[in-house]
This record gives structure tokens, sequence and C-alpha cells, in this order.
């Protein structure tokens, strides 16, 4: 490893009913409760799950009331240009 190189992050590995499983580090630790998993040459890549979108009220409440906690959805400002006035001779 060269000089300025960070040395990659490690996991502990142990066995649980009869699979393993891996204890993720702080900062590594995904919501919800599973992941994708997928082998990538000799890596195990584990990725989050796509949100599944709400089916009730109360989920779809519950959603907006969480993006709300976090300070609302980040939309980017849009340029938007005016209106075009169209002459409709009907």
């Amino acid at each position: 490893m060269g000089k300025f190189e960070i040395a990659p992050a490690r996991a502990k590995l142990f066995t649980h009913r009869g699979g393993q499983a891996v204890q993720l580090p702080e900062g590594f630790a995904f919501e919800g409760a599973e992941v994708a998993l997928r082998r990538q040459g000799n890596a195990v890549i584990l990725e989050p799950l796509p949100v599944k979108p709400p089916r009730t009220r109360a989920e779809l409440e519950a959603m907006f009331a969480r993006i709300d906690a976090e300070g609302g959805a980040d939309f980017p400002d849009r340029d938007q240009p005016p209106m075009q006035e169209r002459d409709f001779d009907w």
C-alpha cells in the first residue's frame, strides 16, 4: 500500500443458523432489514434494495413525515421560462 492510501475497512464474519453473517462497522450500515447481494469476480457486493412505494395512506403519510423530519426534499431550483402567449382563433 502506498504512502497516502487508506486501508480498507474491515468487518467481522461469524456463522449464524448455518449461514455466514457480516458485522458491518459503523458508517457502513444499511437502512431496512435486507440488502441485494451479488458477486463480481472475487468480491461480494451488498447494495440497498430499491425502496418500495407506499401502499396505504398511512404508509404515504409516514413517508412524507420522514422526508419533512430530514429537512424536506432537496430539489434544485429551476430557471423556468415564462409561459408562451398563444392566440387560438376558434
